[in-house]
C-alpha cells in the first residue's frame, strides 16, 4: 500500500520549471489551458521554485492558478534555494517574498532544495532548517521536506539529522536507477528504510527519454501501445513508496499524453519492464552526456557558457551525426554567450549540478568537438 501524506491525493504532478514560452515570456494562454485541463482531470499538485523559468514561474504560477482558482483546490510547493541566503537573516525574508510574488499565505510544501553534502553544510550554518521549521509551527508551510541530489549516504546523514523532514523528492528514473553517481536506487531505498514518501522528479531525464535513438524506439514501439515519456512516468510511478511522480511539461500536447496514461494509472507490467531494461542497455552503450538541462549551472557562469544548450549539441552530434549541431553551435548557443573554450575552470557549475557531472572536463570536449577548426 502507498504510504500517505495529507496534501497529496493523486500520483502525477506538475512540475512548473519547464512551462510554454513566446519567445523568453511564458505563455499564459497555453498555461491557463494546461492547468485547466489538469485540474479537470482531478490533479492538483504545483511543484515551482524562485529560480525556475528564470524567475517567471511564481509569477506565471499566481497569474494562472492563484488568481483563477480557490485556495483550498490546488497544493502548491515551493522551495529555499541556497543561492538567495547567505545568512539566517536571510531566510525568512526570502519566504515572505515568495509567498508574496505566488500570492499566497502558505505554501502546502517547502522544500530545502537540491540538498548535496556541500549545501546541507550552509544550510546548517545558516540554520535554514530550523527557520523553516518556524514556518511550519506557525502554519505559514503545512509540511516540510527536501529535494536531493546526492549520494545516498548523505541522504541518511540528513534524514538521521532531521527527523522532522516529511517528504523527500529524488531524481528517480529507469536510466539512473543503478547510475553510480545519481545512486536513485540507493536513495529511494534510504527512504523507505527511515519511512519517507517520495516524490519523484525527472522522471524523463530532463526529456532524454522521449527523445530516444531509433534503435531504443523500436523497443518500445513494438509494444503497440504508449507514448516514450509513458513508460519513463510510470515506471516511477510503479514504486511502492512513490507518491507522486512530477512532470515538466511545456505543451498542451505534453499535458494530454501525460493525462492519458495517469488519470486511470496502470503499473508497469513484466513485458514493459523487459523493454525497458532493454532501452536502458541501449542508451549506456550511446555514451552521452546525462545532463537534464536543468540550468542550475547557467547562473554565476563568469564566461557566460550555456552549458546545457552545448552538452545538447555534443548529444546531438553523437546521436544524429548531423550539421545542425555545428551550426547551433556556432550561430545560435554561442553567439552572445561564451563558447566551450571559455570556461576558466572555476568549479562553480559543478558544485551545484545535481547530476554530479565533470563538467570542466566535459566542455573540453564541446571545444575539441566543435572548435577544433
Amino acid at each position: 500500500m502507498k504510504p500517505y501524506i495529507e496534501g497529496i491525493d493523486k500520483n502525477f504532478g506538475f512540475g512548473c520549471m519547464r512551462l510554454p514560452m513566446k519567445g523568453s515570456e511564458v505563455d499564459y494562454d497555453e498555461f491557463n489551458k494546461m492547468i485547466d485541463a489538469y485540474m479537470d482531470a482531478g490533479f492538483n499538485y504545483f511543484d515551482t521554485a524562485h529560480m525556475y523559468v528564470d524567475g517567471k514561474s511564481e509569477t506565471a504560477l499566481r497569474d494562472c492558478l492563484v488568481s483563477r482558482y480557490p485556495r483550498e483546490s490546488y497544493v502548491l510547493t515551493n522551495k529555499l534555494s541556497s543561492s538567495y541566503f547567505e545568512k539566517q537573516e536571510e531566510v525568512r525574508p526570502f519566504f515572505e517574498n515568495q509567498l508574496k510574488i505566488c500570492g499566497v499565505d502558505y505554501f502546502d510544501f517547502y522544500l530545502m532544495h537540491s540538498q548535496n553534502a556541500d549545501n546541507f553544510e550552509k544550510y546548517k550554518r545558516c540554520k535554514a532548517y530550523e527557520t523553516s521549521l518556524e514556518f511550519l509551527r506557525e502554519g505559514k508551510i503545512k509540511h516540510f521536506g527536501i529535494s536531493f541530489h546526492d549520494k545516498a549516504s548523505v541522504l541518511e546523514q540528513i534524514l538521521t539529522e532531521y527527523p522532522q523532514i516529511e517528504i523527500v523528492q529524488i531524481q528517480f528514473n529507469y536510466i539512473d536507477y543503478d547510475d553510480a553517481a545519481v545512486q536513485a536506487r540507493e536513495c529511494y531505498e534510504v527512504c523507505c528504510k527511515f519511512n519517507k514518501p517520495v516524490i519523484v522528479m525527472e522522471p524523463v531525464k530532463g526529456g532524454s527519454l522521449v527523445n530516444l535513438p531509433d534503435e531504443a524506439k523500436k523497443v518500445f514501439d513494438d509494444l503497440n501501445g504508449g507514448s516514450y515519456a509513458s513508460y519513463a512516468i510510470r515506471f516511477a510511478a510503479s514504486f511502492e513508496n512513490v507518491v507522486l511522480v512530477l512532470s515538466g511539461m511545456s505543451n498542451m500536447a505534453q499535458m494530454e499524453d501525460n493525462l492519458s496514461f495517469m488519470t486511470d494509472f496502470k503499473p508497469i507490467n513484466d513485458e514493459e519492464m523487459s523493454a525497458i531494461i532493454k532501452v536502458s542497455g541501449i542508451l549506456k552503450e550511446q555514451d552521452i552526456i546525462p545532463c537534464t538541462a536543468c540550468r542550475y549551472c547557467i547562473e554565476g557562469c563568469p564566461a557566460k557558457i550555456l552549458i546545457p544548450d552545448l552538452f545538447a549539441c555534443l548529444n546531438a552530434k553523437k546521436q544524429y551525426k548531423d550539421w545542425n549541431s555545428s551550426f547551433y553551435y556556432n550561430e545560435v548557443h554561442t553567439v552572445n554567450n561564451g563558447k566551450a573554450s571559455a570556461c576558466i575552470k572555476c568549479g562553480r557549475c559543478e558544485k551545484i549540478c545535481p547530476q554530479q557531472l565533470k563538467i570542466r572536463d566535459l566542455l573540453e570536449q564541446v571545444a575539441l568537438e566543435f572548435e577544433q577548426n
